[in-house]
């Protein structure tokens, strides 16, 4: 029997009396026996024939246009469910496309597998030129939490786990899993393949803080006279929504919830200081970091943007992270639901009480910040053309409506706005570019979010960053998803309304498209919109359809701010006189 033949049959086909297995069907059950349900992929040599298996076998396939939104629904899924997300991808390039998304998961602390098929061994070292040469592992290792090469069939069992263990323990992140074509297709005795596979236990064990540690934490609070506790998407990724409501509404701290922690606590809460965000690092004397790191997205913990005298209280499932930008003072080493749990069990009533002046000042800035958002969503509202703010305004209101729909949010001015505008009550139902500030995560982010939940999703896209994943259009149509895409398209890169080059070419920041048509295209709908009020038909009319539908809004060109909020990152050219 060839292995094509024995690939076309179940596993346990007899050659005389021996029954036989082979790669491929030893990694379709090492995933089966460890639970995963859906693997996001781009077929091809030398993987076709194992997707075709896994889809066989009960395993959910979905297949994608481009490796990278394939690696970003899985980093995606690995986020929601807490298991790791699952990426087929081929050899070479294909490796390379998936590459972008590990690396992002591996940013983001994302759990995420991604496995490649790859040329063979002894062809690669020496350099001989063979179909997709590369050394992907090599490649891999820089990127990604780790990376793992399986070199017989009787070890892929053993791949599988140490993938799925890595991936999720201690802080999660992206794991490759690199199986050359020689091995997928290696014909080995069927009961040896069966005693290869196992089922991880516990990968992610509780780790408990030292009470000591929480004693510290607990007296720093205790003394603070503008105490914070900052959410992170740590938190949120933790699923441990009911220790953190506790231990915020029992200590009555103000919180401030990092963009995809949003939710945790509804965005309305008394406690949040979501809308005076910029008084509150200022000004903290002691702030609780739960999930959350002192990266760029907090200015590093650095002066002018925090009190230079503020004191650092963080929770981390990694002791590596500690001391990363500023002095930790009071570190907790655990997972975020046992520190939190710990340390409302040890934080007795009045142990901790916050200063009515500092809630008064929040409170008072928070009303004026929100009286000023007011004024320029009620401006919006009329504009014409429409403004990114009345555009959002008009998706806000029908998503209050709508509190189980995923929102899922990339760009530059469309992911600023859509974060200030729109509020969330539901926890892990906002994803956005995250740590790395990549475009491109939409569309598969949107796909593995209606994939996991089977709830409906409104993906709201500038028109820039729509273009890295546009494609997968067609793989939602394909895949009949209830997910609305929302692009706002004011015609350019931050903004469309750059003058043409002397050369005659389009600016460099100019667009051009009608984003409804391409919907079509695919057999999905697509709506055009000019008027938040049509915004508001289209998107309801969509989310009651729960089908495929994409809301074309067209924006001022001349509406948008180069690079959002983060435009001191953008070095300006001097201008040059001719």
């Amino acid at each position: 029997m060839t292995i094509a033949s024995l690939r076309e049959t179940e596993a346990g086909d007899t050659v005389g009396a021996q029954r036989l297995t082979d790669g491929i069907h030893l990694v379709v059950d090492a995933l089966k026996l460890n639970e995963v349900e859906a693997v996001y992929g781009v077929v091809g040599i030398p993987i076709t024939d194992l997707a075709r298996l896994a889809q066989a076998s009960g395993i959910r396939y979905i297949g994608f246009r481009h490796e990278s939104a394939a690696g970003h629904a899985a980093a995606a899924a690995g986020f929601l469910t807490r298991k790791p997300g699952i990426c087929l991808t081929v050899s070479a390039p294909g490796f390379l496309n998936g590459l972008v998304a590990l690396a992002n998961a591996t940013v983001n602390c994302f759990p995420m597998v991604q496995i490649s098929g790859s040329s063979e061994r002894h062809l690669v070292d020496l350099q001989r030129g063979d179909y997709e040469e590369m050394d992907q592992l090599a490649a891999a290792r820089q990127f990604a939490k780790a990376a793992y090469r399986v070199h017989r069939a009787e070890d892929i069992g053993r791949g599988v786990a140490r993938a799925i263990r890595t991936a999720v323990s201690g802080r999660p992140g992206g794991v490759y899993l690199d199986i050359p074509a020689a091995v997928l297709g290696e014909v080995i005795d069927a009961g040896l393949g069966a005693a290869s596979l196992w089922r991880v236990v516990d990968p992610a064990p509780r780790q408990v803080p030292e009470p000591a540690a929480l004693d510290r934490a607990i007296e720093l609070l205790a003394s603070a006279q503008r105490p914070l506790v900052v959410l992170g998407k740590g938190a949120a990724y933790a699923q441990a929504d009911d220790q953190i409501r506790e231990f915020v509404e029992r200590t009555g701290i103000p919180y401030l919830p990092m963009s995809m922690a949003k939710g945790l606590l509804p965005d309305d809460h008394p406690q949040s200081v979501a809308s005076t965000r910029s008084l509150a690092l200022r000004r903290a004397d002691v702030v609780m970091l739960v999930g959350a790191r002192l990266n760029w997205l907090l200015g590093h913990g650095d002066a002018p943007q925090w009190n230079p005298d503020v004191k650092f209280i963080q929770v981390d499932i990694a002791s590596t992270e500690l001391d990363s930008n500023q002095p930790i003072a009071a570190p907790l080493v655990g997972d975020v639901g046992s520190v939190l749990a710990a340390l409302s069990e040890r934080t007795g009533p009045g142990r901790i009480t916050v200063p009515a002046p500092w809630r008064d000042e929040l409170a008072a800035r928070s009303a004026d910040n929100v009286a000023k958002m007011s004024k320029r969503l009620a401006a919006a509202e009329t504009a014409h053309p429409m403004k990114f703010l009345g555009a959002l305004q008009a998706i806000r209101d029908v998503l209050r409506d709508n509190p189980r729909a995923y929102l899922v949010n990339e760009g530059a001015n469309a992911l600023d706005l859509a974060r200030n505008t729109i509020g969330m009550q539901v926890p892990r139902h906002r994803l956005d570019s995250g740590t790395w500030g990549v475009m491109g995560i939409g569309l598969g982010f949107a796909i593995a979010a209606a994939v996991e939940s089977g709830d409906p999703v409104v993906a709201i896209e500038g028109d820039s960053a729509f273009g890295f994943s546009g494609m997968e259009l067609e793989t939602i149509c394909r895949y009949d998803l209830p997910i609305v895409t929302v692009v706002l398209n004011n015609s350019g890169v931050y903004r469309g309304d750059a003058a043409a080059s002397e050369s005659g070419d389009p600016a460099p920041t100019a667009l051009q498209a009608r984003h409804d048509l391409m919907i079509a295209a695919f057999g999905g709908r697509g709506y055009r919109a000019t008027t938040p009020d049509e915004v508001t038909t289209a998107l309801r009319e969509a989310l009651a359809l729960g089908k495929p539908a994409l809301i074309d809004c067209v924006i001022d060109p001349a509406d948008g701010t180069e690079s959002g909020n983060i435009a001191h990152l953008n070095p300006k050219g001097i201008t040059v006189q001719r």
